[in-house]
């Protein structure tokens, strides 16, 4: 920390407890922001070029290494997308859908966890990790353990190990479980719905989210009446419905100097917008199962929810959403004939929608004749969240601007942290600097 020229300047080097590296710069006149910069330097990877040229059935086990906590969202918005093109869509309500969504179940349950206990719920107590959270209230730290254990379980059935399954391919699964393969799975979900339950009671009594709330746009799919995951149209609080392929007509990328990822902005007015749980929840409510809605009931979580202090909630009813979603594909389930659809490889373009945990995930590809890639773009919620984050800690900062140096940063990073930023998705966060 130093003072130049009449400027005060806060400088942390690194940002805990969010997944990949960046920076937050704000410069302030007296008690407004004068400039604010929300940087994200980790390298770019460049997932989308070293797609080109590779087979479109590689695809799905490729961009599952974008990411270790989200892995299945890549690998169902690609497979949905190259499904279109290679005319091999599954039956929308059978069992290789039904599977699909049980495995979202999962990797939501394992997101989700991670960051309610150990990620985000340290802030609510003003500590420093989940270590300092279980040495004062070690029982919530261990329904969030069994919670995310419950989770991982779906994807080893599913795909064969929890980070970047295997099971997925273009076209359905490798390889189907048997009925007794999930069916062994139900007490565990059973005792995690029961712990996830508790544990979101728990923290509504126990925290006490800060007041903030901002005009949000929100964005995410919505229906055709279901909670959506990877299917439905894409949905604005605005009042407009689109098919998924409409998402570049809606909405732009641009490229900030500071930044190695792109900013998603509103096209028509430049405006930012909102896509997560709070999105989904919002427009969607009426979509949650029965436990899941009497949870959220129970919660007090207003009709439209505005502050972003409430996602530690609204999080958790999904997990217990997911649970319930679960063990009702698990009791109905039947294996399909083939686990896979037989694709019809030829050239074409066509994009597609999942709900990462994080929130809208947008892939777009163009294939040659043979079936391999001409081009590719994926567009992960971190990036689409970044304007808005920007903002967020604007309106944040300039209410907070005569907090010591020390408040404020935790206030910033708190903010940042209600977004679980996944950075490393979205380079194609975090020091944090303050000029006085």
């Amino acid at each position: 920390m130093h003072e130049t020229q009449g400027s005060h300047v806060i400088q942390i080097d690194e940002l805990t407890r969010v997944e990949g590296q960046g920076a937050f710069y704000v410069r302030l006149a007296g008690d407004r922001v004068a400039e604010t910069r929300f940087k994200i330097f980790e390298p770019p990877r460049f997932f989308e070029a070293f797609l080109q040229g590779r087979d479109a059935r590689e695809v799905p086990d490729i961009t599952a290494r974008i990411c270790g906590i989200c892995p299945v969202a890549y690998q169902m918005s690609s497979c949905h997308a190259l499904e279109t093109i290679f005319e091999a869509l599954p039956e929308a309500d059978g069992p290789i859908a039904r599977l699909r969504r049980l495995f979202y179940c999962g990797e939501w349950v394992e997101s989700h966890s991670l960051h309610v206990f150990f990620l985000h719920l340290p802030d609510y107590f003003g500590l420093g990790s989940a270590i300092e959270v279980a040495e004062r209230h070690p029982e919530i730290i261990e329904h969030g353990i069994q919670i995310r254990k419950a989770g991982n379980a779906i994807l080893v059935a599913l795909g064969g190990r929890p980070m970047h399954p295997v099971g997925a391919c273009v076209g359905g699964w490798h390889r189907a479980p048997r009925r007794s393969e999930l069916l062994a799975l139900k007490p565990s979900l059973v005792e995690a719905l029961e712990r996830a339950t508790a544990a979101a009671l728990w923290m509504r009594q126990r925290l006490s989210p800060p007041a903030f709330e901002q005009p949000y746009e929100f964005v995410a799919l919505k229906g055709p009446g279901e909670y959506p995951f990877n299917r439905g149209r894409l949905a604005s609080s605005a009042g407009w419905e689109e098919e998924m392929g409409a998402w570049p007509e809606r909405f732009e990328e641009s490229q900030v100097p500071y930044s190695n990822a792109y900013q998603a902005r509103v096209r028509a007015t430049g405006g930012s917008y909102l896509t997560g749980p709070l999105a989904r929840f919002n427009l969607n409510r009426s979509f949650l199962t029965p436990r899941a809605s009497a949870l959220a009931e129970s919660l007090g979580l207003p009709l439209i929810v505005r502050n972003p202090y409430l996602s530690i909630l609204v999080r958790m009813v999904e997990i217990a959403f997911c649970f319930e979603e679960a063990l009702a594909i698990i009791e109905s389930y039947q294996p399909p004939a083939v686990p896979a659809a037989p694709l019809r490889l030829k050239a074409g373009r066509a994009a597609w929608i999942t709900e990462a945990p994080r929130g809208s995930l947008y892939h777009h590809y163009e294939t040659q004749e043979d079936g391999s890639i001409a081009r590719a773009t994926i567009i992960p919620p971190t990036s689409q969240n970044q304007a808005r984050i920007e903002e967020d800690l604007c309106a944040l900062v300039e209410g907070r601007a005569g907090d010591n140096d020390h408040a404020l940063a935790h206030a910033c990073e708190f903010m940042i942290r209600n977004y679980d930023p996944c950075i490393s998705c979205s380079t194609h966060f975090l020091s944090f600097r303050i000029d006085r």
